[in-house]
């Protein structure tokens, strides 16, 4: 345990929230860059492929990483690949065909997404190890690093929309690259030595799936969750925005990446805000946490009628009109308020279920079904936008956050 546990936490955080910043303004620097190149869905949705396939590799190893080496190697090392990638993403060359650009990126996103899951997973257990007990610390500080966090990205998405809309794709990308390399070398300065999670020497693998069954089911519903929201919002929801806000001129697409990467900002930020909020949404100070998994399965349920019901409205109008771009304006706004909730009770529920002594391993194994979760939802984005447009995408989350209920009614079981 660290000496420091306020300053340890305080540290991990102020690193998480400059890598998140990066994170969700590369996001949007790229899904907005490309679909101005005229990519299609498809092509945009592969552009993040091995991104999420990377996160499922990543998390497999990087628990075990950890627990080996420290989560201070860890999050160094998650900080470090990303200014990496950001570097290597400044030699795109806009000369080259499609399928090199595309490669190119897909192989950079790859190395960003080993990166992010190192930090995120570094981050996530430090919480467990270094939270109080008792009167609902672990929920708290868990709330409030996974809220600020998601804060943080929604400004992410905005700064790299007005960078590429002000400055340009390479210059925006070279600007990130040097204030997180910033920020690695104050992190190395200043963290506070003795970070937990280095295990013993004698300690073994163990196997790639947790030895909790809780913890294994809590995977699986976390899975379709995220599944369930990236299956719209990677592709389907900005490339509908796009398409409504935009005059087909130069000045009407800089308008319209500002609008759709500030409004996506705005909806990551009041995500997080929500998540931040939980604990008290739910009144989960001095309760149990068998009364946290029955909450756990209620919020499920409640998230499962939203898309449906987006989807039904997109197939009864025949074009974008706008009482529909309001109707999915306000489905997403109560879409994000339910998936906030649920977000925040299974970020909890992994550090209550796992086990210190595994910790980094079994946050390791949950944060891996995320990726795959995200994974599922990208390439199905793609696919659906592409094939049958934002009603099928709608229907697919749909069917996804179903799923994910099914799931989370299985830790009710002994």
């Amino acid at each position: 345990m660290s000496a420091n546990p306020i300053r340890a936490y305080a540290a991990v955080t102020a690193a998480y929230w400059a890598f998140m910043l990066t994170d969700g303004a590369l996001r949007m620097l790229v899904l907005l860059q490309f679909n101005g190149l005229g990519f299609s869905p498809v092509a945009l949705a592969w552009l993040f492929l091995l991104y999420e396939v990377a996160g499922i590799a990543t998390n497999l190893g990087a628990g075990w990483l950890a627990a080996r080496f420290g989560l201070a190697a860890t999050l160094y090392g998650g900080l470090g690949l990303q200014v990496a990638a950001l570097v290597a993403l400044t030699q795109l060359d806009p000369g080259w065909s499609i399928p090199a650009s595309v490669a190119f990126v897909m192989a950079v996103q790859g190395v960003s997404g080993v990166a992010k899951d190192l930090a995120k997973m570094s981050s996530k257990s430090a919480v467990k190890l270094l939270a109080p007990s008792g009167e609902g610390g672990l929920f708290r500080w868990v709330a409030a690093l996974t809220g600020s966090k998601n804060a943080v990205k929604g400004l992410g998405f905005f700064l790299g929309a007005a960078l590429l809309a002000l400055v340009g794709f390479k210059p925006a990308i070279w600007g990130m690259a040097g204030l997180l390399a910033a920020i690695l070398i104050a992190v190395v300065a200043f963290l506070p030595k003795g970070l937990p999670g280095k295990m013993k020497s004698d300690e073994a693998w163990g196997g790639w799936r947790s030895q909790d069954p809780q913890v294994n089911r809590l995977s699986l519903a976390r899975m379709f969750l995220f599944g369930a929201r990236d299956v719209w919002f990677v592709v389907g929801l900005p490339v509908y925005f796009q398409a409504v806000l935009s005059d087909g001129t130069a000045e009407g697409r800089r308008e319209a990446f500002f609008l759709t990467g500030g409004f996506m900002a705005l909806w990551i930020i009041a995500y997080g805000a929500v998540q931040a909020f939980a604990p008290r949404i739910l009144g989960a100070k001095s309760q149990p946490e068998a009364a946290i998994v029955t909450k756990a399965i209620t919020w499920a349920g409640y998230l499962v009628p939203i898309p449906f019901g987006l989807a039904a409205a997109v197939l009864i109008a025949p074009a974008p009109a706008p009482w529909l771009t309001a109707t999915l304006l306000i489905g997403l706004l109560a879409f994000g308020f339910v998936f906030a909730v649920n977000s925040s009770v299974h970020s909890y529920l992994i550090l209550a279920f796992g086990d210190a002594r595994r910790i980094t391993r079994d946050v390791g194994f949950y944060y891996m079904a995320n990726a795959a979760g995200r994974l599922i939802g990208t390439l199905l984005s793609g696919l659906s936008c592409q094939f049958g447009g934002l009603a099928l995408c709608l229907a697919t989350a749909g069917a996804m956050a179903a799923t994910s209920w099914w799931a989370a009614r299985r830790l009710a079981q002994d």
